[in-house]
């Protein structure tokens, strides 16, 4: 079932066919939530944007894609509870990729490349709330430009803008380290 079938289902009072978009979208809507800095209480926001999503469904352009629209809703929870935590989460992510060339019986190369991905993810933490959630968004979850926009609900230049910043940031911090 594609997602403007599960939608349509969805409205006509279907729960299976909605069950079928959260098993579909949850994995990344968690590593988005996590990754834009819910931390720990990722799970938490996923389960309030879906439930968002799911009361908000008769206002979704059924010629839009429903990805995007629900990772901006996600986005929007997460900003809401950092919001009101006060403060600025710590950004927790793993990252299951190895780096390239690296051979799992080589654990100085592993050692290396787990150090650099620390490194990143560190400096990644550092940056401004905006050039971070635009890099995170473009790079971490592989959302377009387009994508990136609609789910910050910024407009394209400010994606392109903060991008631009943000990974200049990242190779004054790291770049030498990470080449």
């Amino acid at each position: 079932m594609d997602d403007d079938e599960a939608i349509g289902r969805s409205l006509s009072g279907d729960l299976s066919a909605y069950e079928v978009l959260v098993a579909r979208y949850s994995v990344l809507a968690h590593r988005t939530a996590a990754m834009l800095g819910a931390g720990d209480e990722a799970e938490d926001v996923v389960q309030e944007a879906f439930v968002k999503a799911f009361r908000h469904l008769a206002s979704f352009r059924r010629q839009s894609p429903f990805r995007p629209w629900l990772l901006r809703i996600v986005a929007n929870e997460t900003h809401n509870l950092t919001r009101s935590r006060g403060r600025r989460s710590e950004l927790t992510a793993k990252l299951t990729m190895t780096a390239d060339g690296v051979s799992p019986e080589d654990p100085e190369g592993t050692a290396v490349a787990t150090d650099r991905r620390a490194r990143l993810l560190a400096a990644v933490k550092t940056l401004p709330e905006r050039e971070r959630q635009a890099v995170v968004c473009r790079y971490f979850l592989q959302l377009s430009e387009a994508e990136t926009a609609q789910v910050l609900d910024w407009p394209l230049g400010t994606v392109k803008s903060a991008t631009h910043r943000g990974l200049a940031r990242l190779r004054e911090e790291v770049g030498r380290d990470l080449a």
